[in-house]
């Protein structure tokens, strides 16, 4: 069985993350989606919001399940012989750091997996989790950038 990887801190999840994760999803037989912690961000939504949300988003798509992990990458990657971590790029800016995570990660990983980029449609090339939190909480409109679940649990983190 052929196990992929997609993590990230999905803070929260968006629509240019919902393109990479149907995409990712035809790459294996298994696709992880993996809430990734920090204990250096603060992050909008928690663990278990997140993990939620993503789950109900991906309930069309039969073999993605959802995880969160605190730690090393490469360590959910060895615990889980993972064979293959995708990462979403939007532009090349993105690009440049992903590379070197990935050349780092490479040199951690036990069982040599593998990373592939994939672009983000370029609908939503310009679309980050850090972008719509804030132009959301100056009252901007960010309809059709996250899934509506997504929307409607913003407004009620904000009491709209």
């Amino acid at each position: 069985m052929k196990k992929v990887l997609y993590a990230g801190a999905f803070d929260p999840i968006t629509k240019g993350h919902m393109d990479i994760i149907e995409r990712a999803s035809k790459l294996g037989d298994q696709l992880i989606v993996c809430v990734m912690g920090n204990r250096s961000k603060n992050h909008f939504f928690t663990f278990e919001e997140r993990s939620d949300m993503i789950k109900k988003c991906t309930s069309h798509l039969p073999n993605v399940e959802v995880d969160f992990f605190e730690g090393l990458l490469a360590d959910y990657v060895n615990m889980h012989q993972i064979d293959a971590v995708v990462r979403g790029l939007r532009a090349t800016t993105d690009f440049e750091y992903e590379i070197q995570m990935a050349q780092m990660n490479a040199r951690l990983y036990d069982k040599g997996a593998e990373t592939i980029f994939l672009m983000t449609t370029p609908t939503y090339s310009f679309v980050s989790s850090s972008i719509i939190k804030e132009v959301f909480s100056l009252n901007g409109d960010i309809e059709g950038l996250v899934p509506d679940l997504v929307l409607e649990e913003l407004k009620r983190k904000y009491n709209r």
